[in-house]
């Protein structure tokens, strides 16, 4: 069977990361956009499956968890009669939690924004740390009962929660005027200077810059589940392993002690041809 040669897998890779579209790659590297997605695919399950085995026992001390939106095939509105109860078609909400220190992403989950997704995830979460945190999440309730599940009251939790002024008209995307926030104690005695999600927030940003299937208002969104996930997986390895954080001056993996070393794309291709 043909195989691409390194040098043009680490570039697609390369290219992808950085936030190009799958067609955009397959004209700069002149080759089939079946070739390119194929790669995303593998690297997909490779970075999954790596991040799930690797990301354990970690010693973190101040997480903060939000959701952020996308959708996949169309549009909610938009999707088919038969279509709307399956999950992959409209709304599509990607889970993330955040070491405030090392800037790591510990956990995400890609699911829909509901009481269990909520849950598993946050037992995701709790399973990948080996000492108790303080956690900060926004004001979404269904937190509540999934921290608290998970947890059993072994942690430190607060929620950081936005108050906007009711009066303002609500524009497009965006809500109303920001008037301030208020931070509630949940369980346990949460350090107030630590309740903050600014780092989780920056890091949406960072996904919408570096994954071309988030950018708003642009037909580069994801038209199936499976490579929205392996998109996602891909990005995270890049972002853990790979790319220096400029504040940390290393990779958010080094900053936890999770690796040793800075990772290069030839190490994610590594990877893929082990799976």
């Amino acid at each position: 069977m043909n195989k691409l040669p390194l040098e043009k897998r680490i570039q697609i890779v390369n290219l992808l990361v950085e936030g190009n579209s799958l067609r955009s790659t397959s004209r700069i590297v002149d080759c089939s956009i079946n070739t390119v997605t194929k790669l995303l695919v593998d690297a997909g399950w490779a970075c999954a499956q790596y991040q799930y085995e690797h990301l354990r026992n970690l010693k973190c001390k101040r997480i903060q968890v939000d959701e952020i939106w996308s959708f996949c095939y169309s549009k909610q509105k938009n999707v088919p009669e038969d279509k709307k109860d399956e999950f992959g078609y409209g709304d599509v909400w990607t889970w993330t939690a955040i070491d405030a220190k090392t800037k790591l992403i510990l956990s995400w989950l890609v699911g829909s924004r509901d009481s269990g997704c909520a849950k598993q995830f946050i037992a995701d979460l709790a399973g990948r740390l080996s000492n108790r945190i303080q956690l900060t999440s926004d004001g979404y309730k269904l937190y509540l009962d999934a921290v608290e599940d998970a947890f059993q009251g072994n942690i430190d939790y607060a929620m950081l929660i936005k108050i906007y002024d009711e009066l303002a008209t609500e524009k497009r995307y965006s809500p109303g005027n920001f008037a301030g926030t208020k931070a509630k104690k949940i369980v346990g005695n949460p350090d107030k200077e630590y309740i903050s999600t600014s780092y989780i927030e920056r890091q949406n940003l960072t996904m919408r810059m570096c994954m071309r299937r988030f950018t708003r208002l642009t037909n580069a969104f994801s038209k199936k589940i499976d490579n929205h996930c392996h998109a996602i997986a891909l990005h995270f390895m890049y972002y853990n392993f790979v790319r220096i954080h400029k504040s940390l001056r290393v990779t958010p993996a080094m900053a936890a002690g999770v690796t040793d070393h800075l990772w290069e794309i030839k190490d994610i291709i590594n990877l893929i041809d082990r799976a």
